[in-house]
Parts: structure tokens; sequence; C-alpha cells
């Protein structure tokens, strides 16, 4: 496990933080949809390993992903589809906190599912 004091996980940050400044809004989705999915896999495997501190502190990093993807719909003016995305992020958050309260990895396999449903979607508007 990486700290905060490493050289490389300080530089690993620090590309992040000038990829996500440089985003567009569309660039920035994809970038928390990748997020979401690689951290739900160190989620997987906290609760495999029955690390459960670490499994938490996962799946708040989780749940602010899907809270951000969520806050950055318009909701007014995106029609259909934003209103679909916004119960699909509601879901994963529901699935993301019964999963955690549960410790079973495999009730994280449907939210994976919807989010790279979602994430290859996105990848289709460009």
């Amino acid at each position: 496990m990486l700290n905060e004091h490493d050289p490389f996980s300080a530089y690993k940050q620090t590309t992040l933080d000038a990829r996500a400044a440089a985003a567009n809004p569309h660039e920035m989705v994809r970038m928390l949809l990748d997020g979401l999915l690689e951290e739900m896999e160190r989620t997987r495997g906290f609760m495999e390993r029955k690390s459960f501190e670490d499994k938490g502190k996962s799946v708040n990093k989780c749940l602010n992903i899907v809270h951000g993807l969520d806050s950055m719909l318009d909701l007014e003016n995106g029609g259909e589809v934003a209103t679909s995305l916004n119960r699909l992020y509601d879901y994963c958050s529901r699935q993301l906190v019964a999963a955690s309260v549960e410790n079973s990895p495999s009730n994280l396999d449907p939210i994976i599912e919807v989010i790279t449903n979602v994430r290859e979607g996105w990848a289709n508007l460009n």
C-alpha cells in the first residue's frame, strides 16, 4: 500500500491533478468513471481480505465519486438520459452501502456492470 510520503504516489497524484485541471467536462466524467471502476476493484480486495477499515475508506471514495458524477448531471435540461443516469447512480449508491454492510464482494458485480456500461456508452459519445 502506498503512503502519502512515497514519491511515486505524490507524482501519480500530481499527474492526476494536472489531468483533472485540464479536462473538459466530458473527459472529467470519463476519468471519474474509470476511477470508480478502479476503486471498486480495491473495495473488492479489501472485502475479500476482511480489511474493514480500508474497505470503509474505499467505499466512501466510491460513494464520493458516484455523488460527484450525479452532481454533474443537468436534470433540468438533460432529458431522459440525465434522469436515467440519476436513477442508476442512486442504485449504485444504495448497492455500495448494502455490499459494504454485508461485506459481500459479489454484491459489487451488478454495480461494476452498470458503471462499465455507462463508461462504454460515454466512450461512444466521442
